[in-house]
């Protein structure tokens, strides 16, 4: 059984200064980056790296040619690693991540980055439906604040009700040190 690693959106917008900034961006960065560096020793042909570039500029960020749609430094690819670019929250929709996977005959995928209420939760609950066995490794993902008719979700409660609705029925959660360490 081949497994790979799914990066989706570390992009710098989702940093302090970008258009879109995260709670917590840096500590979640460091973490899938520590999860990259295991997966280049251990399956270093199996990387593969998500951008969104928005598809509609009144998006207001990831915007084509910008500096905030660039890979953050914290998970620059290499020359051998896949990048895919997508257009909407979902990484499989209308990518060719599945028919990459698919190439290199993986059945598992261990899947980190941003944002753990948007992008993070449609790519783990898609690969699940693809058929695909999935890792979600909960701190090396990042989110921000919501609010919905004068009611505010913290970032933190947002981010644990995500992974918490997705833990079992959909992935198995881990934390970046459980993953890295078997």
């Amino acid at each position: 059984m081949s497994t790979a690693l799914i990066i989706v959106d570390i992009q710098n917008d989702y940093f302090p200064n970008g258009k879109m900034e995260l709670s917590n961006p840096e500590k979640a960065a460091s973490n899938a980056a520590k999860v990259l560096d295991w997966f280049r020793q251990n399956h270093k042909d199996n990387i593969f790296h998500v951008q969104h570039i928005a598809s509609d500029p009144a998006i207001g960020f990831f915007l084509p040619d910008s500096e905030g749609v660039k890979i953050h430094e914290a998970v620059i690819p290499l020359e051998n690693e896949s990048i895919i670019k997508k257009h909407f929250p979902n990484s499989f929709l209308k990518t060719d991540l599945q028919s990459k996977l698919n190439e290199k005959e993986i059945t598992k995928v261990v899947v980190v980055g941003m944002m753990t209420h948007m992008c993070i939760d449609a790519t783990v609950r898609a690969a699940v439906d693809l058929g695909y066995e999935t890792t979600l490794i909960e701190d090396a993902c990042a989110t921000r604040e919501l609010s919905y008719q004068n009611k505010v979700v913290s970032a933190e409660q947002v981010h644990y009700a995500f992974v918490g609705a997705l833990n079992g029925m959909y992935c198995d959660v881990k934390s970046t040190e459980d993953f890295t360490s078997q």
